[in-house]
């Protein structure tokens, strides 16, 4: 079988690859693109494939872009962090998933993931503990006030009425 592959040419090398890693997940044009540059593919011939797995719609950027944002809300991280990480997949714009999502449900989110960590506690005079819960939602991708949001809620019966 591996005997197959480096007797296919170029063109259906490149397709043979491209549809089995778009059978496994989802890929960003971007992310496609490289893993084919690196088995050292003609960089013309690359694009012609995916200009045409595009046109099939076996590609497609949008719906990458909302399954992985769906993905990470689903895991609890924040707006900044997402944004991020398509940034470093190729993705240039905010996909509907994400742009849809309010800064109210944003701390409802924040919120979500300092319980599931930490719990729900007083933290009015627990710096320490204050300062390493915002570092955890920072690094998860919520913004400066959906930090403090989060940090504010000092019990369940609270949260639930913030919600």
């Amino acid at each position: 079988m591996a005997r197959d592959r480096h007797n296919q040419d170029p063109e259906q090398q490149a397709r043979s690859v491209a549809l089995r890693l778009l059978a496994r997940r989802e890929h960003s044009r971007f992310e496609l693109e490289l893993k084919l540059r690196q088995r050292k593919l003609d960089a013309a011939l690359i694009d012609r494939v995916l200009d045409d797995f595009e046109e099939q719609g076996w590609l497609s950027d949008e719906r990458f872009a909302d399954i992985y944002a769906r993905n990470r809300i689903n895991l609890r991280y924040g707006p900044l962090r997402i944004r991020a990480e398509l940034q470093q997949k190729g993705i240039r714009f905010v996909p509907e998933s994400l742009a849809a999502i309010t800064d109210r449900q944003w701390c409802e989110i924040a919120l979500l993931a300092r319980e599931r960590r930490f719990g729900l506690a007083d933290l009015r005079d627990d710096w320490t503990a204050r300062a390493k819960q915002a570092r955890f939602l920072g690094q998860r991708g919520f913004s400066a006030e959906q930090v403090e949001h989060a940090l504010d809620v000092k019990s369940q019966e609270e949260a639930g009425q913030q919600g």
